[in-house]
């Protein structure tokens, strides 16, 4: 068996970064590294680097960062252990037989697993063979066939109140583990157990990796409230997840459908597309419109034809517009949803609906006159400013021309004028962006509301010098030993950082091939992101053995009572600040004042 530090050089190597993360966001090569829009924010200018020495990757603008392992982890909402499994199972790499025993969300996250399945058959169970039919009588009239049900694992929740909890707790689950998955919980007032989800249609929620993570479940009388989705949990964040993304990522189309319900999905699936989806119980979120924009390159939203409808229409074309997905709109006439569209004019007439649907441009023109009288001046100029923001957001410059074209006929006014607007609102823009993420990079001392390291918030000075002794040991690994005995852990002043440099020591200390990877399984996504950090944007640094050595002494000359709370210090400061060498010491320390 191998040794884990072993295993995970080995995982690294058989994993490069550049290779995997070129599956999810498009690189460009940028001398020996690769830059990318990063995958965890909406941006227009790439700030993401890839690191091809260290085989890691750094965001400028958000701050994500790691290795491949913690890419992994964030871009598909797995922990430690699962996405080892993943890049284990896609390099061909036999994975040492305890190298999941270790983790105890992994474990929790597995009972969780288990005990959904158990709810999902259940549920299914008393749907189909229950002496309570009201669930199936529902599914019935709403035109589902049997295969439909059994392949989406419909179900019914009973009217009992712990009928479900009883039945886990006889297989070995406790009732903390059930409130934990959102399957039960305990009344405060008679400390009984019960169950979550009573008497509803119930639908299981499945991931990518076709685990069931939760449930919607919906009233069949007019109790409230009427859908009721599970909570969340280690396995299940509704802002995350997509309804049937399960079916729709293996659709034949890089084309996806985008409902507003369950019922919705299902009706279109059983119509013979398989490429819809739908949020769960709450518009769109960035998170999830990125998420398919790893599947799609094209969007439809089918959402319904009510107000609501349309203002989640909206919102949805500016997140999609933000990942670069392209969207369509369908407008229904006759039909409030698609359910009743196909149910109504039949699977023919909306597949020519998808493909007659327009563009989301279009949509959103259209939507600028809302609540103006455009036959008066100040309605036409107001109609001019929201179609401006339109037009403005278009990426590509031919399309935009066609629209400002477009509309000037529209609104009567010189093409040439409209078109100079655009491009002055383009230009600064474009200097608002750069400018801010110029901040973004330059900022090396950020530490406002600092959630990782708050301590640095007060303690800049030492903070920094901890920094730049961790970057020094990352670069020099082979002098672990020399650089613990001149800086040793304890004399370090912040907690995140003392954590940083003792684990980066250790993992050292027991091996010779040390990789970042060898901490991803210690720190969270975020930490491995600030580990990350300190190495990208101390790259340009000059930060040799005198600067190490003036580091260490910051350190131990640090004093409680001498912290004040003014001033930030950048890397420039700080190596000039070292590389002081005045025999002085107290024209020295007033020079440190200055600079602190």
């Amino acid at each position: 068996m191998l040794r884990n530090d072993e295993f995970l050089y080995r995982l690294r190597n058989a994993n490069p970064i550049d290779a995997v993360m070129g599956n999810y966001v498009h690189l460009t090569r940028r001398g020996r590294n690769y830059v990318c829009s990063c995958p965890f924010h909406s941006e227009k200018t790439p700030s993401c680097t890839i690191f091809t020495d260290t085989q890691s990757f750094y965001c400028f603008g958000c701050g994500a960062g790691g290795d491949i392992i913690t890419f992994i982890m964030k871009i598909e909402n797995l922990d430690f252990s699962e996405a080892v499994k993943l890049l284990a199972q896609r390099s061909g790499i036999e994975l040492p037989q305890n190298s999941s025993a270790d983790s105890l969300l992994a474990k929790r996250k597995t009972r969780i697993y288990e005990m959904n399945r158990i709810a999902a058959n259940f549920f299914y169970t008393n749907l189909v063979k229950g002496r309570d039919k009201q669930g199936l009588q529902y599914f019935v009239n709403r035109g589902l066939s049997p295969q439909t049900v059994k392949k989406f694992g419909l179900g019914y929740s009973s009217d009992s109140w712990s009928e479900l909890s009883d039945l886990l707790r006889s297989k070995g689950y406790s009732d903390e583990e059930i409130a934990d998955a959102w399957l039960g919980g305990i009344s405060k007032k008679s400390g009984k157990a019960f169950d979550m989800f009573r008497k509803r249609v119930m639908f299981p929620i499945v991931d990518l990796r076709g685990n069931i993570i939760g449930f919607g479940g919906r009233v069949l009388d007019d109790s409230q409230p009427k859908y009721l989705n599970t909570g969340k949990t280690p396995v299940f964040d509704k802002g995350s997840n997509l309804f049937a993304m399960n079916f729709a990522k293996n659709a034949d189309t890089k084309r996806l459908i985008l409902c507003e319900g369950y019922m919705d999905v299902i009706a279109v699936n059983q119509a013979g597309f398989n490429n819809a989806v739908a949020t769960l119980g709450t518009a769109i979120t960035p998170n999830q419109a990125r998420l398919i924009s790893h599947y799609a390159e094209e969007v439809v939203i089918a959402y319904d034809s009510d107000g609501a409808g349309q203002k989640a229409t909206q919102k949805a074309v500016n997140h999609f517009t933000d990942v670069g997905v392209r969207t369509r709109i369908i407008r229904m006439e006759g039909a409030k949803d698609p359910d009743e569209y196909i149910k109504k004019f039949g699977a023919m007439r909306f597949r020519m609906l998808l493909d007659d649907s327009f563009d989301a441009t279009d949509f959103m023109l259209d939507r600028c006159e809302d609540g103006l009288d455009v036959s008066t001046e100040m309605g036409r100029v107001e109609l001019l400013k929201r179609a401006a923001k339109v037009l403005a957001g278009i990426e590509s410059p031919l399309e935009r021309e066609v629209y400002i074209s477009r509309t000037s006929k529209k609104c009567d006014i010189p093409v040439q004028v409209l078109k100079t607007h655009i491009d002055d609102m383009l230009s600064k823009s474009e200097r608002f962006e750069k400018k801010r993420e110029w901040r973004n990079i330059t900022a090396n001392t950020t530490y406002i509301k600092d959630d990782i390291n708050p301590e640095a918030q007060k303690l800049r000075r030492e903070a920094k010098a901890e920094e730049f002794i961790i970057y020094y040991l990352l670069k020099r690994p082979e002098e672990w030993e020399r650089i613990a005995h001149e800086a040793p852990p304890e004399a370090f002043v912040t907690s995140f950082n003392r954590r940083v440099y003792t684990a980066l020591l250790d993992r050292m200390k027991q091996s010779e091939r040390f990789t970042l990877s060898m901490l991803a399984d210690e720190f969270s996504a975020a930490e491995m992101g600030r580990i990350s950090g300190i190495e990208a944007k101390n790259r340009d640094s000059d930060i040799n053995s005198q600067v190490f050595s003036d580091c260490a002494n910051v350190l131990k000359k640090y004093r409680p009572a001498a912290v004040t709370d003014s001033g930030e210090l950048s890397n420039d400061s700080l190596l000039q600040l070292f590389k002081d060498k005045s025999k002085n010491r107290r024209k020295n320390y007033g020079t440190e004042k200055k600079y602190h």
